[in-house]
Order: C-alpha cells, then structure tokens, then sequence
C-alpha cells in the first residue's frame, strides 16, 4: 500500500480517526465562521470569504494538532512499558 493511501485511509494498525475528526472538526468551524461573519457584517460575501480563509487554515493546524498529541501519547506509552516492575 502507497505511503498517501496508507496515511489518509488507515493511519496505521492503530485506527487513528485524525483525518475523519478533522474533516468533521472544518465542516463544524466553516459553519460557526461563517454564521459569526454574517451576524457581524452583515454581507454574505464578506461572510462567506471570511469562513473559507481562517477556518481553513485552521482546519490545517488542527490536523497537525492532532497528530502531535497522537505522537505524545505514543511516547507515553512506550515509556510506561518500558518501566521495571516494582
């Protein structure tokens, strides 16, 4: 399996959903983005823009949000694995 496949769809043995909670995470912001937009300006065109330029920068940085947490609680728990008993 390519390196992409395997990191968009599968993201390893573990079944990480990172892709699936960012997908979700950009469909929820664009919606708040752009409702806050447009109660403030009052133009949907304004509205509209400002909802696709921040959230989806946003959506970008939440992603990588995401694996770097998958990663420390990775070390986590090798490090408690690797610990003596007592």
């Amino acid at each position: 399996m390519s390196a992409i496949r395997l990191f968009v769809h599968d993201h390893g043995r573990s079944g990480d959903n990172s892709l699936i909670k960012t997908i979700t995470f950009a469909v929820t912001h664009f919606i708040v983005a752009f409702s806050v937009a447009y109660v403030l300006t009052g133009d949907l065109l304004i509205g509209s823009l400002i909802a696709m330029v921040e959230p989806a920068i946003n959506t970008v940085a939440y992603f990588f949000h995401e694996k770097f947490w998958k990663r420390v609680e990775a070390v986590r728990r090798v490090r408690e694995s690797s610990r003596l008993p007592a």
